[in-house]
């Protein structure tokens, strides 16, 4: 609170009254009538009253108020920044949500894409399985048709002689 030239002059008048209201009031009290006759001593303890209140105020009040002011800008100065920061924070957290959302999506096109491939390697690796299982399969039927024919021929060559044993065992004589 600044005191200006105007309201100094008015708190003064106010406190002159009432002192001058407290001394007329003890003296009714009290049963005495006092009397002030204002003389020097009045106008000195005047002087006094506004001399210390303008070394109070320029000891005591003025730099408490300069406190509170620097404190009040430095709250204020804080405050902004926590709101900033704040601002920065949901920003970043929503960035970092959407960063999070981007990459789960790339992550799971890319897992599609690797399932594809793989399921057409699968396909590939089945395919080329089934043409060597099928290319042994034909061998192993080449092969055992081959024996076949070797052992029908080899078969044919001793058909004589078999039959032969074969006579001579039944009949029981040499044939």
């Amino acid at each position: 609170m600044k005191i200006s030239g105007l309201n100094l002059k008015y708190y003064v008048v106010f406190i002159l009254f009432l002192a001058l209201s407290l001394v007329s009031f003890a003296g009714t009290v009290f049963g005495a009538a006092i009397s002030v006759i204002p003389d020097l001593s009045l106008f000195v303890q005047i002087a006094n009253f506004l001399i210390i209140i303008w070394v109070l105020n320029i000891i005591l009040y003025r730099p408490i108020r300069n406190i509170l002011t620097k404190r009040k800008e430095k709250i204020t100065s804080l405050e902004q920044n926590i709101e900033k920061l704040d601002e920065n924070a949901a920003e970043k957290d929503e960035a970092f949500l959407s960063g999070v959302k981007d990459a789960r999506t790339r992550g799971l096109s890319e897992k599609e894409i690797l399932l594809k491939q793989g399921a057409e390697e699968e396909k590939k690796i089945i395919e080329q399985i089934n043409k060597k299982a099928q290319a042994n399969l034909a061998e192993v039927r080449e092969k055992i048709s081959k024996d076949v024919e070797n052992v029908r021929a080899s078969l044919y060559k001793e058909i004589d002689t078999f039959a032969n044993a074969i006579s001579e065992k039944i009949l029981g004589r040499a044939v």
